[in-house]
């Protein structure tokens, strides 16, 4: 129950609960807070992507998300520049950030729920994502 509350509320909190919208989010990480995150995103009809570390062959059975990246390949994070309204990371150890947050549509949101010790982010991807 404690995952579940830590996923719904912010994805109810930025609106990721309208259908009527195509929406995409991307779920980093699909351990138990990211395996909630899954459920919600298919149960309120988001495009749901799902960045790991592993080959998709290994979770095929487990899910069945619209999209599935291996986070360190750079040909299929370039195909998603500036092309997500969401991402909500799940990872609690420290990881890169700016590779996610080139991702983001304008006025884009990056949710954490699996907080790291350190966050690690060029101050200048801040400012790109607010440029026209």
């Amino acid at each position: 129950m404690c995952a579940g509350f830590t996923v719904y509320m912010p994805m109810i909190r930025h609106s990721m609960n309208q259908p009527s919208k195509s929406l995409s989010v991307v779920i980093i990480g699909l351990g138990g807070l990211g395996h909630m995150d899954f459920k919600f995103g298919k149960a309120f009809w988001l495009k749901v992507t799902v960045f790991r570390r592993v080959n998709r062959r290994e979770l095929k059975p487990l899910i069945s998300s619209d999209n599935f990246v291996i986070s360190f390949d750079e040909k299929q994070m370039e195909a998603l520049k500036s092309s997500l309204h969401f991402i909500i990371d799940t990872v609690v150890g420290n990881h890169p950030f700016d590779p996610y947050l080139s991702l983001l549509k304008a006025g884009g949101i990056l949710t954490m729920v699996g907080f790291p010790s350190e966050l690690n982010v060029h101050p200048w991807r801040w400012r790109n994502q607010w440029d026209p």
